[in-house]
């Protein structure tokens, strides 16, 4: 499984602010490694966040996002001490979720 993903979740106003740093090699199976063959593709394909159940942020990627993707978005209706959740799936179906507590 991939490593733990750094999430950041602050108030900003009335909003919450929330940056995430993903760790994942998104190869685009398109490079070529030291043999001459091809890298097969691992990029991740699905990325969503959600607070208190509710779906805040849905975005659908592909092999052009680079390594270790940083991700920064805002939504309004969190308070200090909730939390928000984002996880990930890529194409071979690898998941990873985490959790950050809103400050």
């Amino acid at each position: 499984m991939a490593d733990p993903m750094k999430i950041r979740a602050s108030m900003s106003g009335d909003k919450v602010e929330v940056k995430v740093l993903m760790s994942h090699d998104m190869e685009t199976g398109q490079r070529k490694n030291s043999k001459g063959e091809t890298v097969p593709a691992h990029f991740i394909q699905h990325v969503s966040a959600t607070h208190n159940g509710k779906v805040v942020l849905s975005a659908q990627w592909g092999p052009a996002v680079s390594k270790n993707p940083f991700l920064s978005f805002k939504f309004a209706g969190g308070k200090a001490g909730e939390k928000v959740q984002i996880t990930w799936t890529d194409n071979k179906g690898e998941k990873r979720s985490d959790e950050a507590t809103i400050s």
